[in-house]
């Protein structure tokens, strides 16, 4: 996607939106969000706070709809009490409830053609809840932890770019699978400035039982698109960084999906991640999930793919060989 320069406006669009993609805040502009044309979504979406004030006030507001019709014909209805508006609207909530205790009841043909409108819409918007509420509670939400860092290190002699992953609910996903992306701004040839999504291929990225943790790597060899990367190179590209897994519940057998995203800064080199496990003097392991997020620095500076090539270059000389070829 290009990226385009645009001047600071004097003025806010009444159809700005505030979207947030990765680590970076991204202003909106032209699209009018219609709610009406999209209630589901909105409904699914808000908090569980807002969703039962939007219960409420409908609810209130077609109590008060309906009450004021009855006001308006008086007499429609029988046995009005407390009198005024405030019996019929009392009687307006035991309909619209469909719960009717009996003492008020209509006693005209326009009480009871009201009435009958108030108890349909009350039995469709029992469903329509009903229905939004069983879909809030029975959506699939996967429950991974993620480290809050990366770190790169040596794994087999190899520079690697490592993350962790957790299943908090320490049961079965079959079959999860795990995809890492980088995201960074770059020029063409031509002077385009775009914002790239690169694939970062993974040692494994499939995992058959993901239970307890998964350590998710990719390799800086010379045919990684970091193989090249510093620090600062990450920072002024504004490179982030999205992982999404899926897999199936074993215990109720719905597809989980989730991602995790990071920035440049959540990059930790020449670092590792603390051992979590632990093997008592019984020969019990333990986890110790507590430590997940811990970081340590690693003794040796990891150094750079420049610099590899360069102690390639210098040991070749000094042999007068051939430089050696990279097992990639």
């Amino acid at each position: 996607m290009p990226i385009r320069k645009k001047r600071p406006s004097g003025h806010n669009s009444i159809h700005t939106r505030r979207v947030k993609v990765g680590h970076r805040e991204i202003l909106t502009e032209g699209i009018q969000r219609v709610v009406i044309q999209d209630l589901f979504h909105y409904f699914m979406t808000i908090t569980w706070p807002q969703l039962f004030a939007t219960f409420a006030a409908f609810f209130l507001g077609f109590d008060t709809l309906f009450g004021l019709l009855y006001f308006l014909v008086p007499g429609c209805i029988a046995n009005v009490n407390p009198p005024g508006f405030a019996g019929v609207f009392f009687f307006s909530v035991e309909t619209l409830a469909t719960v009717g205790y009996g003492e008020m009841y209509p006693q005209t043909a326009y009480g009871h053609t009201i009435a009958m409108i108030e108890i349909f819409v009350g039995l469709m918007s029992l469903a329509v809840i009903t229905g939004l509420m069983f879909a809030r509670f029975s959506r699939p939400r996967a429950r991974f932890l993620f480290s809050k860092n990366l770190v790169v290190r040596f794994i087999d002699g190899r520079r690697t770019l490592v993350l962790r992953a957790a299943n908090l609910r320490l049961n079965v996903v079959q079959d999860a699978s795990a995809r890492l992306y980088m995201t960074r701004n770059e020029v063409t040839q031509e002077g385009f400035r775009i914002r790239r999504v690169i694939d970062l291929p993974l040692v494994r990225s499939t995992q058959p039982m993901f239970n307890l943790g998964w350590t998710i790597m990719h390799t800086l060899n010379e045919s990684s698109p970091l193989f090249l990367d510093t620090p600062d190179s990450l920072r002024r590209s504004d490179a982030g960084f999205v992982l999404n897994m899926s897999g199936t519940d074993e215990t109720t057998g719905q597809t989980l999906s989730t991602r995790a995203e990071y920035s440049d800064r959540d990059v930790r080199w020449n670092a590792t991640f603390r051992d979590i496990l632990v093997e008592d003097a019984e020969g019990q392991l333990h986890i110790d999930y507590s430590k997940f997020h811990q970081v340590d620095p690693v003794p040796d500076v990891i150094p750079s793919a420049v610099d590899l090539r360069h102690r390639e270059t210098q040991a070749t000389s000094s042999a007068g060989g051939e430089p050696p070829q990279s097992t990639g």
